[in-house]
C-alpha cells in the first residue's frame, strides 16, 4: 500500500519528450530518473514500485546519492528540506472492533468525565516478568563512560504483575502472582474489594484479554454489583492508562535490574510501587474521542484512500 497515487496526466506530445529523456545516456541522471518517474506515475504505477529501492528495505543517505549521482550531503540537506526520514518507522494498528467507536466514547468518557461517587480503575497484568540475574557485578556509571552490564544472565523464573491505577490521582494498587489465569484475575479483583471504600462504586477498564472475559470473573462481577468493567476496543489497548504505568515500572525499576530470585523482584516491585505511590500525580488525559476518530480517520486516509 502507501500513499495514494497523484493523478498525473500527460499529454502525447508530453509523453513523447519525456521517453525521450527517460531514453537519453548524456542527459543528467537526476533528469532521467525524474521523467522516468514521470512516466511511471501517468501509467498508474504504484508509489510503493516507484518508490522501491532495488537491494534494500529503504533508501538511505549513500543509497540515494549513487543512484541519483548527487552528493551525499546535498541529498543529506534534501531529506532535512523536506522531512524525509526513510532510516525512521513507526508502529501502529487498527482495531478491527465492530465497537470501536462506541467503545472509545466510553473509556475517554470516563477519563475526561468521571462519574460521581466512584472510582474509575485501570487494569491488567504485566505478564512473564523475568528475574534475571547478570553473571557479573554491573559496573556503576561514571564521569565519561556508561554504565556497564553483561549479556549474558541466569534465569531464576517469573512473576505477574497486576495492576490497577486509579485515574484520579495516580495511585496504584499492585499484586504479584505466579501466573496470570482466570483464578489469578478474580483474586485480584477480591483484592481490589478489599482495598477501595465500601461505598464507592468502581469503573474498572481492561482489555479483551480471554481472562478478563472467563464467564467465572462475569459471574465474580455479577455477585459485586458495584463494580462494572469497560472493554476498551480489540487492538486499543493504547487507550488504558496503566500501559503507561507499566512502561516507567519496566523502565525505572526491572530493565536494567539485577535479581537473585523471583522474591528478589517482586520485592523490588514492590519497593517501586510504595515510593511511586508516596508522590503520585494522575497522567492527564487531553484527547477527546472525536479528536482520536478524526486522528485515525486521516490515518485511514494516508494508508488507503479511503475514511474509517
Amino acid at each position: 500500500m502507501g500513499r495514494p497515487n497523484v493523478v498525473v496526466e500527460v499529454s502525447s506530445a508530453e509523453r513523447e519528450q519525456l521517453e525521450s529523456i527517460a531514453r537519453s545516456r548524456s542527459l543528467p541522471h537526476s533528469l532521467v530518473r525524474r521523467a522516468q518517474i514521470v512516466l511511471m506515475s501517468a501509467d498508474r504505477v504504484s508509489n510503493g514500485i516507484i518508490a522501491q529501492p532495488p537491494n534494500a528495505t529503504h533508501w538511505s543517505v549513500r543509497s540515494v546519492a549513487k543512484e541519483t549521482r548527487i552528493s551525499k550531503s546535498t541529498v543529506a540537506r534534501y531529506f532535512a528540506l523536506f522531512g524525509v526520514q526513510p532510516h525512521r518507522s513507526k508502529s501502529f494498528k487498527l482495531s478491527t472492533d465492530p465497537f470501536f467507536v462506541e467503545k472509545v466514547r466510553d473509556v475517554v468518557g470516563l477519563y475526561l468525565n468521571p462519574p460521581d461517587k466512584a472510582l474509575v480503575l485501570c487494569v491488567d497484568e504485566k505478564s512473564q516478568i523475568q528475574a534475571l540475574e547478570r553473571t557479573q557485578p554491573v559496573l556503576p556509571i561514571g564521569l565519561g563512560y556508561l554504565e556497564g552490564v553483561t549479556h549474558d544472565y541466569y534465569r531464576h523464573g517469573t512473576t505477574t504483575l497486576f495492576a490497577a491505577l486509579n485515574v484520579l490521582d495516580g495511585s496504584v494498587i499492585s499484586q504479584c502472582r505466579q501466573r496470570h489465569r482466570h483464578q489469578e484475575f478474580i483474586g485480584f479483583l477480591n483484592h481490589l474489594d478489599q482495598q477501595v471504600p465500601a461505598d464507592l462504586a468502581v469503573h474498572l477498564i481492561a482489555d479483551n484479554y480471554a481472562t478478563h472475559k472467563h464467564p467465572r470473573v462475569k459471574a465474580w462481577l455479577t455477585r459485586h454489583a458495584r463494580f462494572h468493567m469497560h472493554y476498551t476496543p480489540t487492538y486499543a489497548s493504547w487507550l488504558n492508562q496503566v500501559e503507561r504505568w507499566f512502561g516507567l515500572i519496566t523502565q525505572q525499576a526491572i530493565r536494567r535490574g539485577s535479581f537473585r530470585s523471583v522474591r528478589d523482584l517482586v520485592r523490588a516491585i514492590d519497593h517501586f510501587v510504595t515510593h511511586y505511590n508516596a508522590s503520585s500525580r494522575p497522567f492527564i488525559w487531553t484527547a477527546t474521542a472525536d479528536s482520536i476518530l478524526n486522528k485515525l480517520q486521516r490515518l485511514c486516509k494516508v494508508i488507503n484512500g479511503t475514511p474509517y
